[in-house]
């Protein structure tokens, strides 16, 4: 994954839930085991968070008792669903109480992804984990411990940073005890902003405040041990923020596209009175000179009759019908001039016609569907990060072929639905349902991520065995059916997703 690259847009966000329980699903419980022949019995416990599918980060005092002692091990409970598994320990950095645990079997946990520029100074947060008096409240056994148990989520405020003990940490006010350490602190968009570790003693009238190893030494930590964690760096955005601000974006479109029409109209009906004012002139002009024209012809006919008249009554007769000839040719072409003059009826369409010859020619508009029938396009598309929550980690750039009938680099078949073309993706080696989704006529190419628990997955997979995606090039019906059937996966994901990455793609060269 490319990671984005920092915005230096800053926006106030609202806690999400679901990305809190997206975190907690890479949240475990790391138990300090006794082992005795083929019995194991729990010594301790604390809290970890995976930051690969198979690296676990806690507290150095965590694992501190299993370091050099042969006797004991280090067990890892995952919170959602699977088996226990041990842990091997890879590094102890007790500078900053910071330890980084291997799994000797797959558990395949959900990645956590790390703040890259969090305000350690103010803001809600969010610590996971387990703590032993919740354990005890609930009156759960030594084996209890040892079963998948969701973590505990406590909520508070930032205080800002306070170097302690040689190392950054962060204050804050979400309650933690003991049982907690090793466990995460979330920011509002579920991404690690620290590593809890201890509180501070107050003998039960001061207001109590807690201190989590910051990411300023997280993130060399695991550098250091060749780890390449999930980094987001962009502001914590609510879908409720993106969600108004598309509404207003929409807004903003019809309202410029109807000013747009507006103008146009405006600017037809300037156009429209320049070209009567013009056309009116001419038509006068045309009217006069007609009626001139009679006159003349008129005149030129009376001559010739008066002189043909003097003719005849001085008997010279050839002269006389000569002249009268003239004369009733004349008269005809005066009352022909007369009669041609344009009419102020004709005002209009003469109007009509030299808008028409002023307007450049312009081939009738061709539905995208029909003028790409047949043709295939490569789109190169760039992420908005504008109109994009991003929580983890995401693609700056995707580029792929499209075909009008809906098919993705020659190999996935989208379906179609109420005019929308989608895909619905629900992999069996990852905890996420993505719903890709691309408009040709906009050409914006959109992902939205779900984030979801070992239930919801398995519900999901259950609706997508049910149905059997084309393959490209089927038919109309059989596309259609396949957005249809999409929808049975829809109706058992969460009401909104945990990520939506919007592109906006454009025609490749290459």
């Amino acid at each position: 994954m490319t990671l984005v690259a920092l915005c230096a847009v800053t926006s106030a966000a609202h806690a999400e839930r679901s990305d809190i329980d997206a975190a907690a699903r890479g949240v475990v419980r790391i138990i300090i085991v006794e082992r005795d022949g083929g019995d194991v019995y729990p010594v301790s416990h604390g809290s970890g968070f995976a930051v690969t599918p198979e690296r676990i980060v806690t507290n150095a005092h965590v694992v501190e008792e299993a370091r050099n002692n042969a006797d004991l091990a280090i067990g890892i409970v995952p919170s959602d669903g699977g088996k226990a598994v041990y842990g091997r320990l890879i590094t102890v950095s007790k500078r900053n109480d910071l330890a980084l645990i291997a799994t000797t079997s797959a558990l395949n946990l959900a990645p956590l992804t790390l703040s890259g520029n969090p305000d350690n100074d103010s803001g809600s947060v969010t610590a996971v984990g387990y703590p032993m008096n919740v354990d005890r409240a609930q009156g759960l056994s030594m084996d209890d411990i040892f079963k998948a148990q969701p973590p505990v989520k406590s909520t508070g405020f930032l205080s800002g940073d306070r170097p302690t003990r040689d190392f950054d940490t962060l204050l804050h006010t979400a309650p933690i005890a003991r049982g907690n350490s090793g466990g995460p602190l979330l920011d509002n968009c579920g991404r690690v902003v620290g590593v809890n570790s201890f509180g501070a003693e107050s003998d039960g009238a001061d207001a109590e405040f807690f201190f989590a190893i910051s990411n300023r030494e997280l993130l060399p930590f695991l550098r250091a041990n060749n780890i390449t964690p999930q980094v987001n760096s962009l502001p914590c955005r609510s879908l409720a923020d993106l969600d108004q601000a598309e509404r207003e974006r929409s807004q903003q479109q019809q309202m410029n596209a109807r000013i747009s029409r507006e103008d146009e109209a405006n600017a037809l009906s300037r156009r429209r009175e320049s070209v009567q004012r013009k056309e009116q002139f001419a038509l006068i002009q045309e009217r006069e000179d007609g009626m001139a024209l009679a006159t003349v012809l008129l005149m030129i006919a009376f001559g010739a009759g008066g002189f043909g008249l003097i003719s005849y009554q001085r008997e010279k007769h050839r002269p006389a019908m000569i002249a009268g000839g003239i004369a009733f040719v004349f008269l005809l072409g005066s009352a022909a001039a007369w009669a041609m003059r344009p009419s102020f009826a004709d005002l209009d369409d003469r109007v009509e016609s030299a808008m028409r010859s002023e307007s450049p020619a312009s081939e009738p508009e061709v539905p995208a569907s029909i003028a790409n029938a047949g043709t295939q396009q490569k789109l190169s598309c760039t992420l908005d990060i504008s109109r994009s929550r991003v929580t983890s980690a995401a693609d700056d750039s995707v580029d792929f072929t499209w075909t009008d009938e809906g098919c993705v680099n020659g190999r996935t078949q989208y379906g179609r639905a109420n005019g929308d073309w989608s895909r619905i993706l629900v992999p069996d080696n990852e905890a996420a349902v993505s719903i890709a989704s691309y408009h040709p006529a906009s050409k914006e190419y959109r992902v939205d991520r779900y984030l979801l628990g070992h239930k919801e997955m398995a519900a999901a997979r259950s609706a997508r065995s049910e149905y059997k995606a084309p393959t490209c090039g089927a038919d109309e019906t059989a596309v259609s059916d396949f957005g249809n059937r999409q929808n049975s996966v829809l109706a058992v994901l969460p009401v909104k997703p945990n990520e939506r990455l919007v592109y906006k793609c454009n025609v490749s060269e290459n």
